[in-house]
């Protein structure tokens, strides 16, 4: 591994002078916003908790991990999905309860892969199993990004709402295949900046909000024990966990590619039990605020590949910037402000894109179809989890969508004839 040893700015542990490491911090934080920021947004939690909590939890990754690691924590668009469910079930508090969970699974995996090793999570989430499943993750949320980019707040069907979507569409695709540097890595930033001025062109945003702010305010956190009283849901659980352990794949594939940048093996040191058990504390520690579930973002994978500066300083100065936006009222009011029609063009493009990884997963792996066993696998998940299919356990749980999917593919994979023997790393980013 030694792609990201050439041409090194600043090491893992280096500490960079006082301007690089605002500069490049700022940069961090600003790969990182318009994705963090549009999950919460999406499922109707707070965005400046989203970004307390992406700089909490990424701090907290970085001290489990023994700031070996330079990874930055962000939200995950794999749990959108489920925190709507979860939602709908009992509320945002018993999504909270659900994250936490799902925190607490990574937990679990870590501990487990610490004393047997990684080849067990293969056997159970083999490419053909993990890639339809994030197929569907994507295309499931497919019906709420066209429904924002074509109806207004009251519902009704608006064409200025749909050509400001497909503006903020083309200026996301814009910036990512046309422009170089940075602006090539902030995409959705510069789509969403984009649609907000055809929006105040238009006429459609609520500047009110905004006027009324104040500069310096406390974010709506939700604390069990103190803003709510919280209550365990079978359901919500049987929501969430599944699709967890599927993500799991995803910080897999992160830290491999993590690795080949910096140019070092972060699987062995400081572990992938370690990597893992970052990112559930992460999870945990937002769902305790009301934030929603973290991840490794690609994006500040990208800036690091662009700027060979690896330090883990760097990622802990954009981690307390995040928290310093958090508190800003008149940042969380702008953002409030973004109208749906926006974050619709964005979320069109997103939602495919994560369908559109999963397939690469299939590609990548080279997952042959012209087997039965990988046909019937993929066409049972793909149909149960984008069809809506439910199994009613009890009165109050029930299994659906991407949790039952992703159930269904495990067992499959596990009870069908001819599956490969796990030889290597499967998991290809």
């Amino acid at each position: 591994m030694e792609d990201g040893r050439k041409d090194i700015i600043l090491d893992v542990e280096d500490v960079p002078r006082f301007g690089q490491w605002i500069t490049l911090s700022i940069q961090h934080l600003f790969a990182m916003f318009g994705s963090t920021v549009l999950v919460p947004f999406l499922v109707g939690l707070s965005p400046a908790v989203a970004l307390v909590s992406s700089g909490l939890g990424t701090l907290s990754y970085l001290f489990i991990t023994r700031g070996r690691i330079p990874a930055f924590l962000g939200s995950s668009f794999a749990f959108i999905a489920p925190i709507i469910a979860a939602k709908s079930l009992g509320g945002p508090e018993a999504a909270m309860i659900g994250c936490f969970a799902a925190g607490f699974i990574y937990g679990i995996v870590a501990l487990v892969i610490h004393k047997v090793g990684l080849r067990w999570l293969m056997v159970i989430l083999p490419p053909v199993v993990v890639g339809p499943v994030i197929i569907v993750i994507g295309l499931s949320l497919a019906g709420t990004a066209v429904d924002m980019a074509m109806y207004d707040p009251q519902h009704n069907y608006s064409v200025t709402y749909i050509i400001i979507a497909l503006i903020t569409l083309a200026a996301t695709i814009v910036c990512n295949i046309f422009f170089k540097g940075f602006l090539n890595l902030i995409p959705i930033l510069m789509g969403i900046i984009v649609g907000y001025v055809c929006s105040a062109l238009a006429g459609i945003i609520d500047y009110r909000p905004i006027e009324s702010a104040k500069w310096w305010e406390m974010p709506e956190f939700m604390i069990p024990g103190i803003t709510y009283t919280p209550t365990f849901s079978w359901e919500v659980i049987a929501i969430m966990v599944p699709v967890a352990i599927v993500t799991l794949s995803e910080h897999i594939g992160h830290q491999m590619v993590l690795s080949k940048v910096v140019g070092r093996n972060f699987l062995e040191k400081p572990g992938l039990h370690r990597s893992i058990l970052g990112d559930g504390a992460g999870i945990m520690i937002g769902s305790l605020i009301g934030g929603p579930p973290l991840t490794s973002y690609g994006e500040n994978i990208g800036v690091l590949t662009m700027t060979k500066a690896f330090s883990v300083y760097i990622i802990g100065g954009a981690a307390l910037t995040a928290m310093i936006f958090g508190f800003n009222g008149k940042i969380s009011a702008v953002i409030g402000s973004i109208p749906t029609a926006v974050m619709g063009g964005i979320s069109i493009l997103l939602f495919g894109i994560i369908a559109s990884s999963g397939l690469r997963m299939l590609i990548d792996n080279q997952v042959n179809f012209d087997k039965k066993r990988n046909l019937m696998i993929a066409s049972v998940i793909l149909v149960i989890g984008i069809g809506g299919a439910f199994v009613q356990l009890s009165e109050n749980v029930s299994l659906s969508g991407m949790a039952l999917s992703a159930i269904v593919g495990i067992v499959l994979n596990l009870v069908l004839p001819d599956r490969e023997k796990v030889t290597g790393d499967i998991f290809v980013k």
